[in-house]
């Protein structure tokens, strides 16, 4: 993991910053997959966005399709299992847009094994980008959506946290501690109108599974009832809902969206 935050092209202007009243949306993760589909709905519906990922390419080619809905974008380079860089990035966010109304804790990785191969090197890494990350990115917010009046926090975890899963070990025990923070944050952060939330996918079509092999593939769609494998699209759907006025009494829960492979 490396530190320090690096901006992209495309940050809002001085008038702009006076003048939006639109509603802002930090995005980690945001440069493929299952991020980059929840920036580029929440820009449909009227959201500006902040793509955050640990390459800046990708979150530029985020911010780009957030501008094509006519709203505004910046992409910014960050570790956000690295304190100073997700004290940087929301440093930044007050600074282009003055304000904070939804964060989507997105970021991700696995680093699959069996436990008596497990090294703890991965042990860590995995936990700290699953995990560590959400309960940076939350207290480094909770300051922007407290002077916004109220607030949106969805953080993805996984089926994999609720069920368990053979060689992720570490990855369960991250997605079901995101869980955890959900719940216990639901009822903290409540007294400010800010509400968290939980969004859990099952097997969802990313790069990140695209590596998973042939048989294992068959087996994980044949545990689902739905008989295929979700969009990014899908889970971007479910996001967007909790993020949208619509949930606004909704808080401490988890959204499972797979196809009904655990209920």
């Amino acid at each position: 993991m490396t530190g320090g935050v690096e901006a992209g092209e495309g940050g809002a202007s001085a008038e702009g910053r006076a003048s939006s009243e639109a509603r802002v949306a930090v995005v980690t993760g945001a440069g493929r997959g299952i991020g980059r589909a929840v920036a580029v709905m929440l820009a449909a519906q009227g959201v500006d966005v902040v793509a955050v990922d640990l390459g800046l390419d990708g979150a530029e080619e985020t911010a780009a399709l957030v501008r094509n809905h006519g709203r505004r974008a910046i992409a910014l380079k960050a570790d956000v299992a690295l304190d100073p860089d997700v004290e940087a990035l929301f440093a930044a966010v007050r600074e282009e847009f003055g304000r904070l109304d939804i964060l989507v804790n997105n970021a991700g990785i696995t680093r699959d094994a069996l436990l008596a191969k497990l090294t703890e090197h991965d042990w860590d890494l995995v936990v700290d980008v699953n995990l560590k990350s959400v309960f940076l990115c939350c207290r480094h917010a909770v300051a922007l959506l407290r002077e916004s009046g109220e607030g949106r926090i969805v953080n993805l975890s996984s089926a994999t946290g609720q069920m368990g899963n053979v060689g992720q070990v570490n990855y369960a025990a991250a997605k079901a501690g995101v869980i955890g923070v959900t719940k216990t944050l639901g009822k903290e952060l409540a007294r400010w109108n800010i509400t968290v939330n939980a969004v859990a996918p099952g097997f969802i079509e990313t790069a990140m599974t695209e590596a998973v092999p042939e048989k294992v593939r068959t087996m994980l769609l044949e545990s689902v009832p739905l008989r295929r494998a979700g969009s990014p699209d899908d889970v971007a759907n479910a996001v967007c809902f909790l993020a949208s006025d619509a949930a606004a009494y909704v808080t401490g829960q988890v959204l499972a969206v797979n196809g009904g492979m655990y209920v």
